[in-house]
């Protein structure tokens, strides 16, 4: 069965150069757009995720960046449906019960930190300046996910100047072949 890819992007979105705009633009992937990039809700974020797994029949991986990594786990501890996701890659999930996060995130505390139901990676930079490292460790912990470090890439945005991040899709691809059914990635093209 061919699996849905999901992009969920962070708060105030991704930008053209972000390598979620790239995936989508060469694998066909698909963002989960939000009401409201600028003052993110919790519960808005996590009430568009459900609706828009429960448009398709289709297993979904999704592929979080950011705050977006943040709503997976809210959702996940939540929803009743998380059996309509295969696998979900989180990339540079941010600390936001920091002190120094702007107002727009404190909605988004406290973090959930159950186990997610389902397959996932964590990938995690050495300077990113809204997670430190070993908050990042602690997450996927908690999570049950795989820590990736992938070394001092900032925020592993488009910032970083990762392009189409191919090292990006080889961990999606792993993920993909985590659960005992393989799931069939789209290609190129």
């Amino acid at each position: 069965m061919r699996t849905r890819v999901l992009t969920l992007p962070g708060w105030l979105n991704s930008d053209p150069a972000h390598w979620q705009t790239q995936w989508e633009r060469l694998h066909g992937f698909s963002r989960i757009e939000q009401d409201d990039w600028q003052w993110p809700r919790r519960g808005d974020w996590m009430a568009r995720l459900e609706e828009v797994l429960l448009e398709a029949d289709t297993p979904a991986l999704l592929v979080a960046h950011s705050l977006g990594c943040q709503l997976v786990a809210a959702w996940a501890a939540h929803s009743r449906h998380v059996s309509r996701v295969c696998g979900a890659l989180l990339v540079a999930p941010p600390d936001t019960e920091r002190s120094d996060m702007p107002p727009q995130l404190h909605t988004w505390r406290p973090m959930a930190r159950q186990r997610l139901p389902f397959a996932a990676m964590v990938v995690a930079s050495s300077d990113d300046p809204y997670c430190a490292l070993e908050r990042s460790a602690s997450l996927a912990s908690s999570w049950g996910a795989e820590l990736i470090v992938v070394g001092a890439l900032g925020h592993v945005n488009g910032a970083s100047g990762l392009g189409d991040w191919p090292e990006g899709v080889a961990l999606l691809r792993t993920l993909a072949t985590a659960p005992t059914e393989p799931v069939s990635l789209p290609t190129n093209g």
